[in-house]
């Protein structure tokens, strides 16, 4: 793969600014695509200029003057044989001044506006004209950039790349056959120097055939280096667990429920796969309340039953805790030894847990990040089980992993469903179970949007719940008061709601509170000694108290739909009828308006993701911006689900028929994007 320090024509400044962008190499300079562009293919004259559209314009300057009211500009006149525009420069240095002088020759590019004197154009970009100026042959890119580098030193740099040759096919021509794609080197250049009767819409959209051409590519890179890492799982070594013959069918019969025909379907896969001599990575997705708990503690089973360990690691000490006191019930009554661990005990007790980790008597440890530290040594780690999964980074679920020989098997849980394109893609290299039915008994939660000029009917309301014996939420987005979002705190409404309801006994718990306070406010709310909880969405995941009924999120308007869904699913979890209030400001944007009509309209957890998809996209809605896996750069999951639908056929050809064209393909994706490969 050609650097761009082997290339002459690039400066050292120049390579250290195009490092910023993540660009080293070739590949990455020429997959470094345009945002959009602009058409300085052709002049128009100012009589034929229309309001709302981009044009050039060329003519003579007329009029200039700094002017100080209402406010400081630089206004200047242009005119041509038609007429005259007013050019406008709220923020210029003293060379736009002098280049603005009476009589120089300008063409200027801009957005046309209708303005007090006529036709104007505000902050147009603006060039110097003499007798050999033409107009450009292609439109002209505008690129992602950075401090310090100009677009035309961008575009520069890209010239000199397409003329590198460097841009040939990775993959037999039979990859495309039927799919009516361009070439690689043709979609790039198309892309980079679109010719002027290019359908600048399509273009824009990213619809062409050009940008098709390279989103499939991404596309199959990506699904080619997942197969590898799958195929890669397959050859590594891993204990094989005996199905359970005593301590499953024990726990079963212990249980005050049925398991759902769903939860027994996915045991069934995990069990089998723990019976295999490879390492299981099995993603377990299931909506708020659907059960993957009482799934994943029968895996542990199998693997306690074999004599292995289990690691159970949540991404909260709440969580953690929730989970190590269930275990506790259902797992004692078997003889089983389960071990607790985080960063917020005592030297003391920490000492003990990882002495009984190390000689292997803790059976099940249940703990946060505090398990994959260096310090935590397991005897036979034989099952690693991570609960919401994409709050834990790549590296942080690799170390957990490491802590077993032979590897372990991994399960990883999440409650935030995920659109099958999403699944397609980032999860290729998994192995997926849903359980896609709620438990009987769950009673619907019905959601309302209140606008928060009805906030005294919204307290009657949670003084009501409270009095007859329910209990209450009330969540709050921040924790201190923000100057920059003014949205209401924890810290204030905690005080709020005490001067509001002198009768009631209130907590507080959010993320920035020691452990072991946060830990006592919720174990006093589980047992009932709190009516209300003020809360940051620190309770999004998990917290599990039956009696609470109510749930009122403030600044709904400001949160994502998956997490506004997880919240609403802390309530609805006893036999009494739930109500999730959502507040809103009642200036609400369009994105607003429509994910609070997606919230309020559906409890379907995958038909809220998809929503949440098609608004936030995928990173924000994966946690994968946080976790080191990397974006799609061009391909779009929703625009481009028929392309991904091919890609995923393709890979399985190409991996039979064509490893070292695969190598090439890879190579090149790889170096421009970013690895690839998920861990």
């Amino acid at each position: 793969m050609t650097q761009l320090t082997e290339i002459k024509a690039f400066s050292k400044p120049l390579i250290a600014k195009l490092a910023k962008l993540g660009i080293s190499n070739l590949q990455a300079l020429l997959l470094h695509l345009p945002l959009r562009y602009i058409d300085e293919t052709h002049i128009t004259t100012i009589r034929d200029l229309r309001a709302g559209e981009p044009a050039q314009v060329e003519g003579e300057i007329v009029y200039a003057e700094v002017s100080y009211k209402p406010r400081k500009a630089l206004i200047a006149k242009l005119e041509d044989a038609s007429g005259q525009l007013t050019l406008r420069y709220l923020h210029f240095y003293p060379s736009q001044v002098a280049a603005l002088k009476v009589g120089n020759k300008l063409r200027v590019y801009g957005e046309v506006r209708s303005g007090f004197f006529g036709y104007e154009m505000v902050h147009p970009t603006s060039r110097a004209v003499g007798q050999k100026t033409g107009v450009a042959e292609t439109l002209t890119p505008v690129y992602p950039t950075v401090a310090g580098l100009t677009q035309p030193s961008l575009r520069n740099a890209i010239g000199i790349a397409l003329a590198q040759n460097c841009m040939g096919e990775t993959l037999p021509a039979n990859t495309y056959q039927g799919m009516h794609l361009p070439g690689f080197a043709e979609s790039l250049r198309a892309l980079h120097h679109p010719p002027p009767d290019t359908d600048l819409r399509a273009l824009e959209n990213k619809k062409s055939n050009y940008w098709r051409r390279l989103a499939f590519d991404e596309l199959l890179a990506q699904q080619l280096s997942m197969r590898k890492h799958y195929v890669r799982r397959r050859s590594v070594s891993a204990p094989r667990f005996a199905r359970s013959k005593l301590l499953v069918s024990a726990l079963l019969k212990s249980l005050p429920f049925a398991l759902t025909q769903a939860q027994q379907k996915v045991a069934l896969e995990i069990e089998y796969d723990l019976t295999q001599p490879h390492p299981m990575q099995r993603l377990l997705q299931g909506d708020v309340g659907s059960g993957k708990t009482i799934v994943a503690c029968m895996a542990a089973l199998q693997s306690i039953e074999n004599n292995w360990q289990v690691a159970l690691m949540a991404p909260t000490e709440i969580l953690a805790e929730q989970h190590y006191r269930k275990m506790l019930g259902w797992l004692t009554p078997l003889g089983i030894q389960i071990t607790w661990l985080t960063g917020s005990q005592s030297k003391k007790e920490r000492e003990a847990a990882l002495a009984n980790i190390a000689s292997g008597s803790a059976q099940f440890v249940v703990g946060t990040h505090a398990l994959f530290q260096e310090a935590v040594k397991f005897k036979n780690l034989g099952l690693a089980i991570i609960d919401e999964q994409h709050r834990f980074g790549v590296h942080q679920r690799l170390a957990l992993r490491q802590k077993g020989q032979p590897e372990p098997h991994q399960l990883m849980m999440s409650a935030t469903p995920i659109p099958r394109t999403l699944s397609m893609s980032y999860y290729a290299d998994l192995d997926v179970s849903v359980i896609d039915e709620l438990p009987p008994g769950r009673t619907p939660i019905v959601t309302k949007l209140v606008s928060d000029a009805r906030r005294n009917e919204i307290l009657q309301r949670v003084r009501e719940a409270c009095l007859q014996g329910n209990q209450a939420y009330w969540v709050c987005p921040l924790i201190e008061e923000s100057e920059a979002l003014q949205l209401a705190t924890a810290n204030d409404t905690f005080v709020l709601m005490q001067d509001e309801f002198p009768e009631l006994k209130i907590g507080l718990v959010h993320g920035r509170m020691k452990p072991a306070e946060k830990q006592a406010v919720m174990s006093a709310f589980s047992a009932g000694e709190m009516q209300l909880l003020v809360a940051t969405t620190v309770i999004e995941v998990g917290v599990d108290v039956p009696n609470a009924s109510l749930m009122v999120i403030e600044h709904a308007e400001r949160m994502g739909l998956s997490q506004l869904h997880q919240l609403r699913g802390r309530v609805g979890r006893g036999a009494a009828k739930s109500t999730c209030i959502l507040l809103y400001q009642n200036k609400l944007s369009e994105t607003a308006r429509a994910r609070l009509k997606v919230i309020y309209e559906s409890n379907d957890g995958f038909a809220i993701a998809q929503a949440d998809l098609h608004i936030r996209g995928p990173g924000e809605l994966l946690g994968v911006r946080q976790s080191g896996v990397p974006m799609l750069k061009i391909a779009d999951l929703e625009r481009d689900a028929d392309l991904l639908q091919a890609a995923k056929g393709a890979a399985d050809y190409l991996l039979k028929h064509y490893l070292v064209e695969v190598e090439h393909h890879l190579d090149r994706w790889m170096s421009s994007a970013g690895e690839l490969v998920k861990v």
